[in-house]
């Protein structure tokens, strides 16, 4: 028999990380408040941190393949809710290495930041993901939850549904996604079902759709209204270390 030559320990390192293509706004800035220089593409809606200078690849749904693959990144994060299969598979297929994210709770979040930045990036671990970590130790409900829908979008009206990252954000604030039982994760429900569902309180978002004062408040007569940061409520990275503060400050105006 040929003996085996153990593989010695260089061979084993793998190789640096020295260019990054995110395509996902929380996970860009996330990479940006922890090693920066890494960041050389991302998507024309990653909007923090407010002076990020990267070459710009379009949405996260319509992403420009052709250069990201230009960019040559050492590697590409994505996420599989945010980011279309056929757009990372033809990144894969021009030989790019693509780290898929899945987040649907908080805790998924806390995992997924480190696999990203740890073990995707080779970065160390930042401090800010052990001040997040912290800042939600000890959030808790107390009493029952208050009962409320959860809108993302008008014309057509889209709700919370099932297994979201910010249905569980919700919860362990004291709030009740009313459609966290549908068959769905973001369900199109009729205004006069949303105003029918027994809610107690609208939590609405200024993200994805941009909800204000003047416009979504007004379609849910007779229940209170909280306007509340989409960053915080939807985004897994640096706001969540605000996030509990500035969604309780939201909610608790709101009377909830």
């Amino acid at each position: 028999m040929t003996p085996t030559t153990p593989t010695s320990p260089a061979s084993r390192v793998r190789p640096a990380v020295r260019r990054v293509v995110s395509l996902v706004p929380s996970l860009t800035e996330a990479v940006a408040a922890t090693a920066p220089e890494l960041l050389v593409g991302a998507t024309d809606w990653c909007e923090h941190p407010a002076d990020l200078d990267v070459v710009r690849v379009r949405g996260t749904k319509n992403p420009d393949v052709a250069r990201i693959v230009a960019l040559a990144p050492d590697l590409v994060v994505a996420n599989e809710e945010e980011n279309r299969a056929p757009d990372l598979g033809a990144l894969r297929a021009a030989g790019l290495n693509v780290l898929v994210t899945e987040v649907r709770t908080l805790e998924q979040a806390f995992a997924e930041l480190e696999r990203v930045l740890v073990r995707g990036c080779r970065l160390a671990r930042p401090g800010w993901l052990d001040d997040a970590r912290d800042a939600w130790r000890d959030v808790r409900a107390e009493g029952p939850l208050t009962r409320a829908v959860v809108p993302v979008w008008r014309r057509p009206w889209m709700v919370l549904g099932r297994d979201t990252f910010a249905g569980d954000v919700l919860a362990r604030l004291g709030v009740a996604n009313v459609h966290a039982g549908h068959g769905e994760r973001y369900p199109r429900i009729p205004l006069e079902e949303l105003n029918s569902c027994g809610a107690e309180l609208v939590v609405l978002p200024d993200e994805p759709y941009r909800f204000g004062a003047d416009d979504g408040p007004e379609s849910f007569p007779g229940l209170p209204s909280a306007l509340v940061s989409g960053r915080h409520l939807t985004w897994y990275g640096p706001s969540l270390v605000r996030a509990p503060a500035v969604l309780g400050a939201a909610l608790r105006a709101a009377g909830r």
